[in-house]
């Protein structure tokens, strides 16, 4: 359990490394946009920074293979959502984005919640699974995918509008969320077939299960998508809402669809769905709007009658 939780620790330092690189990478390029991936993609690809940054997230992916053979899914998503503090501070110190006092109650707030959910948890009580139905998988997973591309989209045109207020990156981070907690599942599903022998036999069952086709789904869109994001939105705000999402996701419905079953104790039932229920409403109030920089208002010249 202890090299899970290290491993956890690990991908937290991996995943905001990479998010913060990736988002001082974007501000030195043009706008890039969803509705050119192939522009996008020769731009990002063009930067060094942006590589190093993709590389430190392939490796957060990597140790979250680890995590999921030793930790409950409940246990391993509450883990992760403490790397937001370590994203915040390096948004601050690398990017110079500030937070706003009530995004950081807020951000508070989140990191409140999933403490109650791991609190929930309880050794010795709580059970690693290694399979899920596939289809109950599919029905969980596809969904969700055209969810998060539909909201990704109505987001996109909603921004586009010249007299709309700018955007927080909420919605996105809401939409990039459930991509990345599809691929979450996914790799919960490839870490079952991790094995040190009858490795051809291993990898002829991967491939017969969804996982490494959704894998490939949320890949391709989670990539595009959350580029034009973070050029956009402060990285400090987009990806906590993103990760906040992505834990939920995971948590709740990883834990059903691969039968690691909720607490039977009262306190512990309580606090997980409490904390469950204490992140979501604080997503669903978050400001989705920053505010537009007051226009200098200019001095007008009095005839007189």
């Amino acid at each position: 359990m202890w090299w899970g939780v290290a491993a956890a620790l690990l991908a937290n330092v991996l995943y905001s490394t990479g998010f913060v690189l990736e988002k001082r990478a974007l501000t030195a390029l043009p706008e890039v946009t969803v509705r050119q991936p192939v522009r996008l993609l020769r731009l990002v690809l063009g930067s060094p920074l942006w590589i190093g940054g993709s590389l430190a997230l392939a490796a957060g992916f990597g140790a979250q293979l680890a995590v999921y053979r030793t930790l409950p899914i409940a246990a391993a998503q509450g883990i992760f959502v403490s790397g937001l503090v370590l994203l915040v501070l390096l948004s601050a110190r690398l990017l110079g984005e500030q937070t706003s006092g009530r995004e950081r109650y807020a951000l508070g707030a989140i990191l409140a919640a999933l403490l109650m959910v791991v609190l929930s948890l309880k050794e010795g009580s709580d059970h690693v699974s290694r399979a899920a139905p596939y289809p109950l998988i599919l029905l969980v997973c596809v969904p969700s995918l055209a969810a998060g591309v539909w909201l990704y989209r109505s987001t996109e045109r909603r921004a586009a509008h010249r007299h709309r207020l700018p955007t927080t990156g909420v919605e996105y981070g809401v939409a990039v969320g459930l991509l990345y907690g599809v691929s979450s599942l996914a790799i919960k599903g490839v870490s079952s077939f991790l094995t040190t022998s009858d490795l051809g036999g291993a990898v002829v069952d991967l491939l017969r299960s969804p996982y490494p086709y959704l894998l490939l789904c949320t890949g391709a869109f989670g990539l595009v998508m959350s580029q034009a994001a973070l050029q956009r939105c402060r990285a400090s705000l987009i990806v906590p809402v993103c990760t906040t999402v992505t834990s939920l996701f995971t948590a709740v419905l990883g834990t059903l669809a691969f039968g690691e079953a909720l607490p039977h104790d009262p306190l512990r039932l309580a606090l997980r769905i409490g904390g469950t229920t204490l992140a979501v409403t604080v997503l669903l109030t978050m400001p989705k709007h920053d505010n537009a920089p007051r226009q200098p208002v200019e001095a007008k010249e009095l005839t007189p009658p």
